[in-house]
């Protein structure tokens, strides 16, 4: 069965625009679980060695299109772009920048509608100074 996706509104729902989905449905296609990426190299030494993440950026914005650019290459290593994300958690450890975060979101993601999680936490595992990670669930034909 081919790959269908239906985003779903609720019942009388406002006509306004939102970066997000609030329910999606989704029949047939491969299911694709990517582990959270953050704006640290992927691939990098266990335990942690701090100087492996030293070329972070440090801002939201930068941290962002970092982390967006390792989900992709996530996605293309499983056949898939972002237009195939149907659900994504974001875990950020301030959220007084997010319209930065959703800027860049928006290059990425471009007309894709993601069922989307935000949630603030007190600090991510990889490394102190990472501001943002993300972790993807897409659906590929």
């Amino acid at each position: 069965m081919p790959k269908s996706v239906e985003h779903l509104d609720w019942p009388n729902a406002p006509d306004m625009w939102m970066p997000y989905a609030p329910a999606i449905r989704v029949r047939g296609g491969t299911t694709v679980y990517l582990a959270g990426v953050t704006a640290a190299p992927v691939y990098h030494h266990h335990p942690h060695r701090a100087e492996e993440f030293d070329s972070m950026p440090t801002d939201m914005a930068g941290q962002a299109r970092a982390a967006l650019e390792n989900l992709k290459r996530g996605l293309e290593a499983a056949g898939a772009t972002f237009a195939d994300v149907v659900t994504a958690n974001r875990f950020v450890t301030d959220l007084t920048d997010q319209d930065a975060l959703n800027r860049v979101w928006a290059e990425y993601f471009r007309d894709a509608k993601p069922a989307t999680t935000t949630v603030r936490v007190v600090a991510l595992a990889t490394d102190p100074r990472c501001l943002i990670e993300i972790n993807a669930v897409a659906v590929i034909d």
